[in-house]
């Protein structure tokens, strides 16, 4: 399955933890907010091309020590078959990396939530905003000598856990209110990347 993911994040720019395995937050945790649209996929016969899903997510620590609070938004335009197929594999039942880890790492899990989704995947100015509930916005990170937009990439050679090849830039907004599950972010890190998943 094909998807556009367009994710961002508490920590300092670049995100501590697709390195080092620890948040650089300034509060030591990982809040975050991941948008997916679907290019082109499938769960057995059944096509999900064109939907879109937000993922949230707030851990007291790094994500991988658990304990974390999370919630599924879908595509309201998802008939009840394509809604089942997309939180079947986004909660790991399906198998496949890396949502068969992440599902693991969470005390509190909500939805799925059906909502009307927003999601422009620019190459550097992505949002992804669900209307009274969350937000959030990239933009390029900006030289600061000569005021231009740096177009930056991060690269993993051997495969990275939520992405490959990586377009990075800024928050310019990163907030959510769902349930127990509320942040207010700015200036952090944010990304997007074409990524595969393997699906059944």
């Amino acid at each position: 399955m094909g998807i556009i993911n367009a994710s961002s994040c508490n920590c300092s720019r670049g995100c501590g933890c697709q390195f080092g395995g620890s948040p650089t937050s300034a509060n030591g945790g990982c809040d975050a907010i991941l948008g997916f649209l679907v290019i082109k996929g499938h769960f057995n016969d059944l096509d999900l091309s064109g939907l879109k899903m937000v993922f949230v997510a707030s851990w007291p620590a790094a994500m991988h020590d658990g304990n974390g609070s999370g919630a599924l938004f879908i595509d309201r335009a998802a008939s009840e078959a394509q809604v089942t197929a997309l939180a079947t594999i986004m909660s790991g039942q399906a198998g496949g990396m890396p949502v068969e880890a992440i599902a693991t790492l969470f005390s509190a899990f909500e939805g799925p939530i059906i909502s009307d989704i927003d999601i422009d995947p620019q190459d550097h100015t992505s949002t992804v905003s669900i209307e009274g509930v969350l937000e959030a916005g990239h933009t390029p990170h900006i030289n600061p000598v000569t005021g231009e937009e740096n177009r930056v990439h991060i690269t993993f050679p051997s495969g990275g856990f939520m992405w490959n090849d990586g377009s990075i830039g800024k928050t310019t907004t990163l907030k959510v209110q769902q349930g127990d599950i509320a942040f207010n972010y700015s200036d952090t890190s944010a990304a997007k990347a074409i990524v595969n998943w393997p699906t059944p």
